[in-house]
């Protein structure tokens, strides 16, 4: 036991990484991949088996659960972002720097298409069993389960602000959850009401496009079934769809920091604020009473 210890910890010290940010990033690939693997994995039990093995309540709840356990895993060492719109606005905050949103963005993308190739591996005998095998579009379609598409009855304008309302919702009930001065929730529970927040936006905001409200969700696997076998379509298809969903989060992001400052950040804040300076006014002596009475003892 005492050398396996040793080398256990050899190994340890051998694959440490002293660069912050790049540990921060690579949490993040792995907190990414977690959410995409797990979601992507209900939706190609939906599909894959025709519902008999999971309905769009199962699906919203495993992506639900899915950010949860992904936070749980990189929250500690990377805040847990899992997707670049979050990133963004805590960089609008000032409470991230933006050296990290380039990296956070590139590695949860990257985090996102490993996750896709995880499921892609899973299920590849039943891709090919399926009718559609590598439809993109169609009653068949399976480029849907890991990226998102948009319903026959959707217009890119409705669509870009479907993902605009969404993101908005995610940031102000994420802003909401680490904002210390408005019922921080208690340690460890962070987690789970974050993926509350996503099953909420899912049960309620899902029937257009699938909720994606994460640029790196959907681009990373999207990318992945590029080169999978499903092609360039699924970067033509719905006029250009693909886009919506990497730059509509961001403006989304930048409402939704908007509203939850205007509306409540800034009002708590200044409330702490006041209540602080107001103990430090109570706190100062009106005049030094011990040398008052040092120069009443003086002749």
């Amino acid at each position: 036991m005492g050398r396996q210890k040793i080398y256990l910890e050899k190994l340890s010290q051998f694959f440490q990484l002293r660069n912050l940010l790049l540990r921060q990033a690579l949490a993040e690939c792995l907190g990414t991949l977690i959410l995409v693997m797990f979601g992507c994995g209900a939706v190609a039990q939906q599909v894959l088996s025709g519902g008999s093995h999971g309905m769009f309540l199962t699906v919203n709840f495993a992506f639900g659960f899915a950010a949860t356990l992904g936070i749980l895993v990189c929250g500690q060492v990377s805040g847990g972002h899992l997707n670049p719109a979050v990133t963004f606005s805590l960089c609008l905050l000032g409470r991230e720097r933006w050296r990290k949103f380039p990296m956070y963005f590139l590695f949860q993308t990257i985090g996102a298409f490993f996750g896709a190739a995880v499921i892609f591996g899973m299920y590849y005998d039943a891709l090919w069993d399926f009718p559609g095998s590598f439809n993109v579009t169609g009653p068949d379609a399976t480029a849907g389960i890991f990226a998102t598409y948009p319903a026959s009855h959707l217009t890119i304008v409705n669509g870009f602000f479907d993902q605009l309302i969404g993101t908005a919702a995610l940031i102000v009930c994420v802003l909401a959850i680490v904002d210390p001065y408005n019922n921080p929730i208690p340690q460890g529970l962070e987690a789970f009401t974050v993926g509350f927040v996503v099953l909420v936006i899912g049960l309620s905001m899902g029937f257009n496009s699938g909720y994606a409200v994460n640029p790196a969700r959907d681009l990373g696997p999207r990318l992945f079934t590029a080169l999978a076998g499903w092609g360039s379509e699924v970067f033509t298809v719905g006029n250009g769809w693909f886009l919506v969903p990497i730059f509509a989060p961001f403006l989304g992001a930048i409402i939704g920091t908007m509203i939850y400052q205007m509306m409540v950040g800034f009002h708590v804040e200044g409330e702490v604020r006041d209540r602080t300076a107001n103990r430090e006014r109570e706190n100062v002596p009106l005049t030094d009473t011990n040398s008052n009475a040092k120069s009443k003892e003086m002749p």
